[in-house]
C-alpha cells in the first residue's frame, strides 16, 4: 500500500513539473485560438510599430547636438623628477678624517667645510719652505742692492731669484695638497646621510655623503620622434604627481640632440622653480603637452563615427528618420574626433543603436544630449 501511494505521488509530481516546463510554449497557441493578443484578431499596425509595418518597433536612439566646442590636441607622457644638481662627495686624496662638520639632511653653503683629514705632515713641510722662503728673500732683497751699484753680476742676481720662485712654487704645491685634505661643498644644497665616521680611513674612492639641490628640480620625459620639430626650449608643460590632483606648471629647458633609435623617442627636461621644495628627486610623474588647440570645432564622440571601405560615415536625425552622412575627420581625442567636412553646427548626431541604424529608417528621439 505504501509503495502504491509513494508511485502515485511520483506521478504527480511528474505531471506537475511537465506543466510547468511546457506551459509557456503552448500559451500563444490557445490565444491565437481565443482572438487574444498577437492572434488573428489583432489589426494590421494597430500594435506597436504600426507606422513602419505590422509588428515591428521603431527604434529608440539618443541625438548628440552638435555645437561648437574648443578642441585641444595633447600628449601625456610619464617622467622622472631630477635634482637639479647632485654630487657624491668623497676626497680628492688619502688619509685619516679628524673632523666631520656637516650635520645629516642639513642645509649648507657653498664653499662650506664639511670634513677634514690629517694635514699635520704638510702642516710642517708648509712651515719648513716659509722659513727657507724668508731667508732667500732677504738674500735677494741684499744681492738686488749690491747688484744696483755693481758689486755683483747680473747671473748671480738671477740665481737667486730663481732659487725664491722654486721655493714659492713648492710652498703653492704644499698649499694645494692641503686643500686636497678638506671637503667643501661645491654648490648650495641640501647634505644627504653620511658614509663614513670620524677616525675612519678615506681614500678618493670612498663615498662621504651625497649633496642635492632640488631648488629648482628637473622634469625628465620623453616624446615621439613626430613631435621633435614642435617642441622647443620654453615650451609649457603640466605635470602632475601621483596620488595628488594639484598640477604644476614647468618649461622645457633641454632637448636631446639625439632620437633613441630603440624606442624612436627623444628625451626632454623641464624646469620647475620648487620655490617651497615640496617637491622630491625620483618620484614619478605625469607630463602633459599641448600641442595644439582649436577654436570651434565640430566635435564628436569617436563610438558614433562607423568606418567603411570608402571612408568614415555618421548618421543624423532629420526628419524622424536616420540619414547617412560620409564626414572628413581631423584631430583625435581620447574619446572625440574632430569633423572637418559632412556635419554642422545644429546637426542631430545619432550616439546610440549604430549597428541598428540604416538609411532612412524611422527612428524616436528619446535622448538629446547637448556639449
Amino acid at each position: 500500500m505504501k509503495k502504491k501511494n509513494r508511485l502515485i505521488i511520483t506521478i504527480l509530481l511528474i505531471i506537475v513539473a511537465a506543466v510547468i516546463v511546457l506551459y509557456p510554449k503552448i500559451k500563444p497557441v490557445f490565444m491565437a485560438k481565443s482572438g487574444g493578443p498577437g492572434g488573428p484578431g489583432m489589426a494590421s499596425g494597430g500594435g506597436p510599430g504600426g507606422a513602419s509595418g505590422p509588428g515591428r518597433q521603431l527604434l529608440n536612439v539618443s541625438g548628440y547636438l552638435i555645437m561648437p566646442v574648443q578642441m585641444s590636441d595633447l600628449y601625456v607622457s610619464t617622467g622622472t623628477l631630477k635634482p637639479d644638481e647632485t654630487v657624491e662627495l668623497a676626497f680628492e686624496t688619502s688619509g685619516k678624517i679628524v673632523g666631520i662638520n656637516f650635520t645629516e639632511g642639513t642645509r649648507v653653503r657653498k664653499g662650506d667645510l664639511l670634513a677634514k683629514i690629517n694635514d699635520r705632515p704638510l702642516q710642517a713641510q708648509l712651515e719648513k719652505l716659509q722659513a727657507q722662503r724668508k731667508l732667500v728673500e732677504e738674500k735677494e732683497f741684499r744681492q738686488k742692492n749690491l747688484l744696483d751699484r755693481d758689486a755683483i753680476s747680473q747671473e748671480s742676481y738671477d740665481q737667486i731669484v730663481t732659487e725664491l720662485q722654486t721655493l714659492q712654487a713648492d710652498i703653492n704645491l704644499i698649499l694645494a695638497r692641503i686643500a686636497e685634505t678638506e671637503l667643501r661643498a661645491p654648490f648650495d644644497g641640501i647634505i644627504g646621510l653620511r658614509y663614513v665616521s670620524e677616525g675612519s680611513y678615506t681614500n678618493p674612492s670612498t663615498k662621504i655623503a651625497r649633496l642635492v639641490k632640488i631648488k629648482p628640480i628637473k622634469i625628465e620625459f620623453t616624446v615621439p620622434e613626430r613631435y621633435v620639430n614642435q617642441i622647443k626650449i620654453g615650451y609649457p608643460v603640466t605635470f602632475q604627481m601621483d596620488g595628488s590632483n594639484e598640477i604644476y606648471n614647468a618649461n622645457v629647458y633641454a632637448v636631446d640632440p639625439q632620437v633613441d633609435v630603440a624606442t624612436r623617442s627623444i628625451v626632454l627636461r623641464a624646469l620647475y622653480p620648487n620655490n617651497n621644495e615640496e617637491l622630491k628627486p625620483g618620484r614619478f610623474t605625469s607630463v602633459t603637452l599641448l600641442l595644439s588647440q582649436i577654436e570651434d570645432a565640430i566635435s564628436v564622440p569617436a563610438e558614433a563615427i562607423t568606418p567603411e571601405m570608402e571612408g568614415e560615415m555618421v548618421y543624423v536625425y532629420r526628419n524622424g528618420k536616420a540619414e547617412v552622412v560620409k564626414v572628413g575627420v581631423g584631430l583625435r581625442t581620447e574619446s572625440n574626433v574632430q569633423i572637418t567636412e559632412g556635419l554642422k553646427f545644429g546637426d542631430t548626431l545619432l550616439t546610440s543603436g549604430i549597428l541598428q541604424l540604416r538609411q532612412n529608417l524611422p527612428v524616436v528621439l528619446d535622448t538629446l544630449i547637448k556639449n
